[in-house]
């Protein structure tokens, strides 16, 4: 751990106000580069599947997507509109996250002292670059998620190479980092995804459920790593089909880490846990976020860790599956 206090968001704008905002971001750096040089370290004696000896990893994703929703047909709570016909309250339930989603799970990682993946949609970040600043300048991980909400299974490898180049673009523009890791519209890419994402520096992606822990494909001879996403732990899923209260999410979220805590006694284990900005992010699901996260805590072993730190531990660790 960095003997670097967490901050939160309220000391952050305060910081940056004063004009603290490279302190800010060299604060996130420091983190980050802190996380990484856990790394180093990497031993699978004894049953020890993760670096420093933990015993079950959780990664959690924040996506960003807020204000790269279409402005007409954007799914969500409200009956269907005929797309013609302007939905505002719909455009409202969206900007939620990032007026105040974001913002309160962000406070929520640094209670805890969790770093957390965020997915950013390249459009988001353009309409939002202070608060994508501000995740990174947090210690979290800014991963690409396409340029806009469009689809990437029909893309053409021009267009696909476009998109996420611009979406590399955006990311970098608003937080001075260059995102490795990847996630396509709903997990659907096209089979020229790895290879286009491999050819513009990505280590990882995250669009495939198949495994509760990392593993390496090969693309073009060289491995390539999958950091497993979640449906069963995902919030739009989980509060949609079926519909869950807070409490039966919180209660479906133990049960299955208490088995993969079991597991993990044994062998390679990683919990995935997808929040997204506009529904994990208010008030009682954050309560909920927290008490599952303090109950993982509690437990000897736990480590959660960005998907980028996975990513790299898992092109340099024994025994990583390879597909």
């Amino acid at each position: 751990m960095s003997d670097t206090l967490p901050i939160n968001r309220r000391q952050f704008l305060a910081g940056a106000a004063a004009g603290g905002t490279a302190l800010m971001l060299a604060h996130g750096a420091a983190l980050a580069a802190t996380g990484a040089s856990k790394m180093t370290a990497i031993s699978t004696s004894g049953g020890a599947f993760w670096p420093n000896g933990a015993r079950l990893a959780i990664s959690i994703s924040m996506q960003f997507e807020a204000g790269a929703q279409p402005e007409r047909g954007a799914s969500g709570p409200f009956p269907p509109l005929d797309p013609k016909y302007a939905d505002l309250p719909m455009q409202s339930w969206y900007d939620y996250g990032v007026k105040e989603g974001i913002p309160r799970l962000l406070d929520l990682w640094d209670r805890t002292g969790v770093k957390v993946t965020s997915h950013m949609v390249g459009l988001a970040v353009d309409r939002s670059p202070r608060l994508a600043r501000e995740i990174v300048a947090r210690g979290h991980e800014a991963a690409a998620h396409g340029q806009t909400w469009e689809p990437q299974y029909p893309m053409t490898p021009e267009q696909e190479l476009a998109a996420y180049s611009a979406n590399i673009a955006s990311i970098e523009r608003a937080t001075g980092t260059r995102p490795v890791g990847f996630n396509a519209f709903w997990l659907r890419g096209t089979p020229n995804t790895l290879s286009i994402l491999q050819q513009l520096g990505f280590l990882y992606h995250i669009d495939n459920v198949s495994r509760d822990e990392p593993f390496t494909v090969a693309v073009k001879g060289k491995p390539f790593v999958v950091v497993p996403y979640t449906l069963r732990n995902n919030d739009i899923v989980r509060f949609d089909s079926p519909a869950l209260s807070n409490e039966a999410y919180l209660s479906d979220l133990k049960a299955e880490f208490d088995v993969l805590y079991a597991e993990a006694g044994s062998r390679r284990r990683m919990m995935s846990i997808s929040t997204h900005d506009r529904i994990s992010g208010s008030p009682a699901r954050v309560k909920a976020l927290e008490q599952f996260i303090r109950y993982a805590q509690s437990h000897a072993g736990v480590a959660f860790m960005r998907k980028d730190e996975i990513a790299r531990y898992a092109l340099q660790a024994d025994k990583v599956p390879a597909d």
